[in-house]
């Protein structure tokens, strides 16, 4: 069967909804029916001859047929919007999709976005932050700063910095904290990475305390929570500057763990177009021209 023989609205729906998983929110992408994207899809599992959806209660799941067309389709649409944006007179130069863990966006990122900006007019950065469990395939996005060890598989990383962890509280907690002992007394926050916390206990010479405070699905607000008087977060001091400088946080022990590194992530199989190249050198330079 030749491309030409396939409506490109089909390609579209298929392509959609296998980004989204999901018929509704394809149909709320396309500006289409729900049904419309069903027949459409249905119309090219007919052409060719195979099933590319199951259906499921929890939504689609892409068959093997599916998983193999995907990909393809995904890109060659990508493509084409970001050619279509940088001839257009009007529009961006390109649309660069980028997921921030909600701590480095918050701490480092949302200050020096404006000197992009003024460096990269054409370029539209669209952000979405998240709690490091990001997925760049299924969320289409092109680069994604997160926390860990490097290691993700199929993805290139580029390291942006170090972030060593320690306690840090309110003023009122602060005060009653003579010894890091003095911690299994208090409720300690934890984050989704249950590894941390043991790790800076056991640095600090207690290991037999162990957290158990309240669990939250971001590190920002886990040390919101700490603001106000809710237990002691460990978290990277240099990412809340602002807080530390105000007094509204306070740093109660000197030590210092590192238990991971921000990183600069993009598919292997996704090409560094103009705009997302540009994102990685000016942050890249960013990181490095401020140590």
């Amino acid at each position: 069967m030749t491309l030409s023989a396939i409506s490109l609205n089909a390609l579209r729906a298929f392509e959609s909804a296998s980004r989204h998983l999901s018929l509704t929110r394809a149909a709320e992408e396309l500006h289409v029916t729900q049904s419309a994207v069903s027949h459409q899809v249905r119309a090219l599992e007919e052409q060719l001859g195979v099933s590319l959806f199951r259906r499921s209660t929890k939504g689609l799941i892409l068959t093997d047929e599916g998983q193999a067309l995907a990909p393809t389709i995904v890109s060659a649409f990508a493509t084409m919007d970001r050619m279509l944006t940088a001839v257009s007179a009007t529009g961006p130069m390109e649309t660069v999709n980028l997921g921030v863990v909600g701590t480095f966006a918050v701490g480092f990122l949302f200050a020096r976005l404006a000197d992009f900006r003024t460096r990269h007019p054409r370029v539209d950065l669209r952000i979405m932050t998240n709690n490091n469990k990001v997925d760049l395939w299924t969320e289409s996005l092109d680069l994604a700063i997160r926390f860990g060890d490097g290691a993700w598989h199929g993805v290139e990383a580029r390291h942006l910095m170090d972030a060593p962890m320690t306690p840090l509280c309110s003023p009122a907690i602060a005060a009653t904290l003579s010894a890091p002992h003095d911690l299994a007394r208090i409720p300690l926050l934890r984050s989704y990475r249950a590894q941390d916390w043991p790790a800076w206990l056991t640095a600090a010479g207690v290991p037999e305390v162990t957290a158990r405070g309240p669990l939250f699905d971001a590190s920002a607000v886990m040390v919101q929570a700490a603001i106000h008087g809710e237990g002691v977060a460990l978290a990277p001091p240099a990412l809340f500057r602002r807080e530390l400088d105000e007094g509204r946080l306070v740093q109660p022990f000197a030590l210092c763990v590192t238990v991971g590194s921000y990183w600069l992530t993009r598919l292997m199989s996704r090409p560094a177009t103009p705009g997302i190249v540009a994102f990685q050198d000016w942050i890249l330079g960013l990181v490095a021209a401020e140590g």
